[in-house]
């Protein structure tokens, strides 16, 4: 926290704003909604949530299928269960280790020959950094598909001048725990169609027709995020920029410690935008080096130091075994590569340069 939450929350609880409605919410909307540049924005309980209802909204139901990309986290898929939809995962490429435009367009094409095509694309930005849109756009433009952007972990990070999350029909943003800032939950969804955004909020709000009384025409989801919580994010929201600063700090600090050792590769940052470093990732090619991911990690255990895997790529979850996935080529699977060799390794905003030694040190001793 940054303390300047608290006036906010101070505010909700002086004018008895605690419900799921009220001043902070209104107001952590359109703060987050200018700061990204979209034309305005829903605040819900989740990302998770904030992905269900574009789905939803896009229509898609039983029988249809949604293309997603395969490497992050269970909650960018389980929507398209929700919805009683297939979910077909789409590899990463090398570059950006985000979604391969190679692997959608094999997708499209045997979507096509099907008759078959995907009621809509989730394109995840993963570990703060966006994916290359532009051919991803051009893709989906040309099939006719509308993109959702999953960018619950790179709120901040730019491509080509814009705010990811901002390119797509739908963009979301999430507040958990772990995230940039953070109201221990939280997400929000932005779009330039106000028409679709003012859908979402009727729906998150249990569907509440305009009566005196409750009456409710179409399923809802109790989905509206707490006036309290929506005051925290406006707090969190005004030290954004220099959380991201931080993080970048932490990553560069890494590298210049660890990156001349033979068989580290730092997750690279694309020359098409900024990404916010949310964590530092690298892979460990034990060929190279002696040494595996796994090592590390049990290395860095042994001193109460918590590193993870990259995501498993969803693909092979046992969640989704039976769904179809598409490698960037037919011989080479990056996802599956990066969750074999790659490494998270402690990259909170608040992580000291005496803590961050420790861990540096902890992994120059394996290599010793």
């Amino acid at each position: 926290m940054s303390r300047l939450e608290t006036r906010f929350v101070a505010d909700a609880f002086a004018t008895n704003w605690i419900a799921p409605l009220g001043p902070n919410v209104d107001a952590f909307e359109r703060e987050l909604a200018n700061y990204v540049g979209s034309e305005g924005a829903v605040a819900v309980s989740s990302g998770t949530a904030a992905i269900h209802l574009a789905l939803r909204i896009l229509g898609v139901g039983p029988g249809h299928k949604v293309f997603c990309s395969s490497l992050t986290f269970v909650a960018s898929a389980n929507p398209i269960l929700y919805q009683g939809a297939e979910p077909v995962f789409i590899d990463s490429e090398p570059q950006s280790w985000n979604m391969s435009p190679i692997a959608l367009e094999k997708a499209f094409i045997d979507a096509e020959k099907d008759g078959q095509l995907p009621k809509a694309v989730i394109v995840v930005h993963l570990y703060g950094q966006s994916a290359d849109m532009d051919p991803l756009i051009e893709i989906c433009n040309r099939y006719g598909v509308p993109i959702i952007e999953d960018a619950a972990e790179s709120l901040g990070a730019t491509y080509q001048g814009k705010f990811s999350g901002t390119i797509g029909k739908f963009g979301v943003y999430s507040f958990n725990g772990n995230k940039i800032i953070t109201i221990s939950g939280g997400g929000m969804l932005v779009s330039n169609d106000i028409g679709c955004l003012e859908q979402a909020r009727f729906l998150s709000a249990q569907a509440r027709d305009a009566a005196v009384h409750y009456q409710h025409s179409a399923m809802g989801y109790n989905y509206r995020l707490s006036n309290v919580l929506a005051g925290i994010g406006r707090g969190q929201l005004l030290v954004l920029n220099e959380r991201i600063a931080a993080r970048r700090a932490v990553f560069n600090r890494y590298y210049a410690a660890l990156s001349n050792i033979n068989g580290i590769e730092f997750m690279p940052e694309a020359a098409y935008g900024d990404s916010t470093r949310w964590l530092t990732a690298f892979t460990v090619n034990p060929s190279q080096c002696g040494v595996t991911r796994d090592d590390i990690i049990r290395a860095l255990a042994e001193e109460n130091i918590e590193a993870r895997p990259v995501w498993k790529p969803l693909h092979l979850q046992p969640l989704f075994k039976n769904c179809k996935y598409y490698p960037h080529q037919a011989t080479a699977s990056v996802s599956e590569d990066l969750f074999e060799r790659g490494i998270c390794v402690p990259s909170g905003s608040n992580l000291t340069e005496e803590e961050q030694s420790r861990v540096v040190d902890c992994i120059n001793r394996c290599f010793r």
